[in-house]
């Protein structure tokens, strides 16, 4: 039936529902005519909004306003009323499982998982999760169901009015559509992944010294102190887009730029779905063969060379020492080939 009502209950991060988008056009291709409606936390909203693929996003905040049992229960009637055939679980949780099967959703397809089991229709054997790109670890959930993928890009929308925004934002600061635009992200939600802000504070030193550019720090709301840190004595001279920019606007100022330096990071993943011109990515804890973007061919990968085991989960990490292994000189070096 190719006019399904089809379901896909996404992951929670923003990087991951960027890689996620891959999975959603490809069910597109598998389902052109059918309804395809997607479950996402509302902070992720954005990445999905005007994808193409989908025709409708439902926001599930499972910590915040679905946090108690008749929130929950509202949202199962809500699923129910929408009457889905099928439902393609990506997040591994059981609560999630629960819903789908509570809303009478018939064909509940998604990781195995023992807790979960008999709340599945279809149990998939999870793949070692390390050993898999993510783009194809949420694809190979499709492609165990028996559908095909086509390709493993992602998809980040952005339209003409976010363009203007940045262009005339830009534009208030100085810069001109001439000008080589550097573009640097300090910031990151898991800070064993963030690069020491002493480095970003020397790089931008370098930057603005030997290199005919315009930099752009920038950041969400929680990350202005940082910012305010790392843009030290050049702050006069290096503009903060801290708070400025929604995540489209971020997306269409991330296109603009000549060079985008960052860590491993939402924003580097929509900086390479956007198609920003060079990347340089700053690998420590995470492996790029897992969560680098892709595909690579605006990409240099930076690594410091050290004997701890990759991937590394431990948030708790006393010294950081894989992300301070990345030097400066390292960067500026990525730089002059850029």
């Amino acid at each position: 039936m190719t006019n399904k009502r089809i379901l896909i209950f996404n992951v929670n991060w923003l990087g991951d529902v960027l890689f996620s988008t891959a999975t959603i056009r490809n069910l597109r291709y598998n389902f052109p005519r059918g309804y395809i409606a997607c479950v996402i936390p509302s902070r992720c909203y954005l990445v999905l909004k005007d994808n193409p693929y989908l025709d409708e996003i439902i926001i599930f905040d499972e910590d915040d306003r679905h946090k108690g049992l008749l929130a929950k229960l509202n949202f199962i009637r809500l699923l129910k009323r929408k009457k889905f055939d099928q439902v393609f679980l990506l997040h591994r949780s059981f609560t999630r499982a629960v819903i789908c099967f509570l809303a009478g959703i018939p064909e509940r397809i998604g990781y195995y998982t023992k807790k979960r089991s008999f709340l599945l229709t279809l149990k998939i054997i999870p793949p070692n999760r390390d050993a898999l790109h993510r783009i194809d670890y949420y694809l190979n959930v499709i492609e165990q169901a028996g559908f095909k993928a086509e390709d493993r890009y992602t998809d980040f929308m952005i339209k003409e009015n976010d363009i203007i925004y940045v262009r005339d934002f830009l534009k208030k600061k100085g810069v001109e559509d001439d000008d080589f635009l550097v573009v640097l992200n300090p910031g990151g939600n898991w800070l064993p992944k963030r690069w020491p802000k002493e480095y970003w504070l020397a790089l931008i030193d370098r930057l603005a010294c030997e290199y005919p550019c315009k930099i752009v720090v920038t950041g969400a709301i929680p990350d202005i102190n940082l910012i305010n840190e790392v843009m030290g004595r050049r702050r006069e001279n290096v503009i903060s887009s801290c708070g400025a920019l929604n995540l489209k606007q971020l997306g269409a100022l991330l296109k603009r730029a000549d060079l985008f330096i960052s860590a491993d990071s939402g924003p580097l993943h929509i900086a390479n779905a956007v198609g920003a011109k060079k990347i340089i990515a700053l690998f420590g804890p995470t492996d790029p063969l897992v969560t680098a973007p892709y595909p690579d061919k605006n990409l240099l990968i930076l690594r410091g060379n050290i004997d701890c085991q990759i991937p590394c989960y431990k948030q708790d990490c006393a010294d950081n020492r894989c992300m301070k292994a990345v030097s400066v000189e390292d960067v500026l070096e990525k730089v002059k080939r850029a």
